[in-house]
């Protein structure tokens, strides 16, 4: 790389045979002109740019733009506490900002600063350390070095010695106080955080009748914890990136390390680490925006639990978790759409009545899907019916069309769905009450409404609330409507046609480069036994293939059950 010293060397124009190469200058300027000949030394960086032939003056061309790939440099940290309180002033706003604290105490000679942010610090710890320091004498101070410091008089369990400005700021903001001393150019980094935050609660969209109470909170720490207290395995890995601008957001990835593929592993870990983003302030949700990129997709790619107990049994299947700090929920990768469908009370109950409650699930998920496009077509052409549904259609015309009182009798049910999360806990039930007694009666008496569209409106909104993962049953509900609106416009070929796109639109996605339709397509028998019959624990051996495991036998060195 040539700076601009080069150019004063050469006096006059220079004739070049050569494209003239611009390179980004050392002290971070612009950019300048090569002016060495063909066979001068070649050890630079690769250009960036080259220029056409010609007569180009001896001084350097600057041009005022940032690489694209320009390396962090280490910014030291001031050694006086004068510089080191103004440099905070100028950076995070201290003096201005009031949750700022810089604790400063003179030991012997010695003038200490402790910098932290009032809502994270543990006083405890810190009290400790300042008594500690209190009980040494004025020529122990005059002797005593950094290491010292950091080795024998800070009593806290985790410390490390810090000599970045910027990876100071990192910690302290992540809830770390940075304790400086005067005359040194580092920093000792101490780890005493206590974050505001809840104790772990039953998820509300997970519940089961028998089983663990406790889910994942705000705090990642709480939330890693949880699951390493249900696989105490020494191949669990937690690996630790940081992900936004500004608010540099603590993402753990978590996988078995002689379980899971190491090319999804790396391809998941990329994918995170490329993400160039000013924040995650909405944590897992804008992660998964920004590493899936799936476009106007309505499925879910990934699946979302708050639950310790079936992110442990994800990873011991050879899934990846991805935990977000400030996020109760964690991400499993890849996913299928059937992952989606279950839950874990089936894996609380006996086999048979697992079963059961599986197949329960699936046929009022299937419902909230097809039942009222079903209904609707046989309405709009009753010589499909068989002779034992002759039943089936509408006794009495309402004032509305059709396909109208279906479209508000969904916008309706979405509407009661949000009042219902916005309304305070003791009144909810009485709206749901008025809603769906006094306003479906009074639709239907007023002619705006038939009753058998309430009927069947009512059953796929079960249906799609029986669903397991909440973002799945709204995809649902879109289906639904285009399936509607399909029926609607042209009858049997719009049912036909919409419902082998919905299909086909399963089929070629792919969650992480990983069938999404697995085990049905491609077909596996034994996955797809496995997803309809709650199999007992003795005799599910094998892990799914399709997450291609590095040991597809559950059972301890290969040994089958008995």
């Amino acid at each position: 790389m040539r700076d601009s010293e080069n150019g004063e060397k050469e006096q006059g124009a220079t004739e070049f045979k050569k494209p003239v190469h611009v390179f980004w200058r050392e002290d971070g300027q612009g950019f300048s002109v090569d002016t060495r000949p063909e066979n001068a030394d070649s050890e630079q960086e690769e250009p960036r740019q080259a220029a056409e032939d010609g007569d180009l003056a001896s001084e350097p061309i600057i041009v005022h733009r940032k690489p694209m790939h320009e390396e962090k440099k280490n910014v030291p940290i001031p050694e006086s506490l004068e510089e080191f309180k103004h440099k905070l002033e100028e950076e995070v706003g201290y003096k201005t900002t009031f949750d700022i604290v810089l604790r400063e105490m003179t030991f012997g000679e010695r003038r200490v600063a402790f910098f932290f942010f009032n809502g994270f610090a543990k006083d405890t710890i810190l009290t400790e350390i300042l008594k500690r320091l209190t009980y040494l004498q004025a020529d122990e101070y005059r002797t005593t070095s950094f290491h010292d410091f950091f080795r024998l008089y800070v009593p806290a369990i985790q410390v490390v010695e810090e000599p970045d400005w910027d990876n100071m700021m990192t910690g302290v903001l992540s809830g770390g106080t940075a304790m400086f001393i005067e005359g040194d150019s580092k920093v000792l980094l101490i780890d005493a955080k206590a974050f505001p935050g809840r104790n772990p609660e039953e998820p509300s969209l997970e519940r089961v009748v028998r089983g663990a109470r406790d889910g994942f909170v705000e705090t990642m720490l709480t939330n890693v914890t949880l699951v390493r207290r249900r696989l105490r395995d020494k191949q669990l890995r937690y690996e630790i990136l940081r992900v936004g601008e500004r608010t540099q957001t603590d993402i753990c990835i978590a996988y078995i390390d002689d379980i899971v593929d190491k090319e999804m592993l790396k391809s998941i870990r990329d994918k995170i680490k490329q993400v160039k983003i000013d924040g995650l302030p909405l944590a897992d949700k804008q992660l998964e925006e920004a590493t899936v990129k799936r476009g106007w997709n309505p499925f879910p790619l990934v699946r979302y639990s708050e639950r310790p107990d079936t992110v442990a049994v994800h990873l011991m299947e050879g899934n990846i978790a991805v935990f977000v700090d400030t996020a109760p929920s964690v991400m499993i990768l890849p996913t299928t759409y059937f992952d989606l469908l279950q839950h874990a009370e089936e894996n609380r109950q006996t086999p048979f009545i697992g079963t059961y409650l599986r197949w329960v699930r699936f046929i009022g998920i299937a419902a909230s899907l097809f039942l009222l496009p079903l209904w609707f077509l046989f309405t709009l052409k009753p010589e499909l019916k068989p002779p034992a549904l002759d039943f089936i259609g509408v006794q009495k015309a309402g004032r509305l069309p059709m396909v109208a009182q279906f479209l508000i009798a969904e916008i309706g049910v979405d509407l009661l769905r949000m009042a219902a999360i916005h309304t305070p806990t003791p009144l909810a039930t009485a709206m749901s009450l008025i809603a769906a007694i006094l306003i479906g009666d009074i639709a239907v008496k007023t002619g705006l409404f038939v009753n058998e569209v309430v009927l069947y409106m009512a059953v796929a909104a079960i249906g799609m609330f029986a669903t397991p993962s909440y973002e799945l049953g709204l995809a649902n509900r879109i289906i639904r409507l285009v399936l509607i609106v399909a029926v609607a416009s042209f009858k049997v070929e719009g049912f036909v046609v919409a419902t082998t796109a919905f299909f086909i639109l399963l089929c070629m996605e792919r969650s992480f480069n990983r069938p999404y339709m697995w085990p049905f397509i491609p077909f596996d028998a034994k996955g797809m036994l496995g997803i309809l019959l709650r199999v007992p624990v003795l005799q599910n051996r094998k892990r799914p293939n399709y997450l291609k495991p590095q040991q597809g036998d559950r059972m301890p060195n290969g040994e089958e059950s008995r």
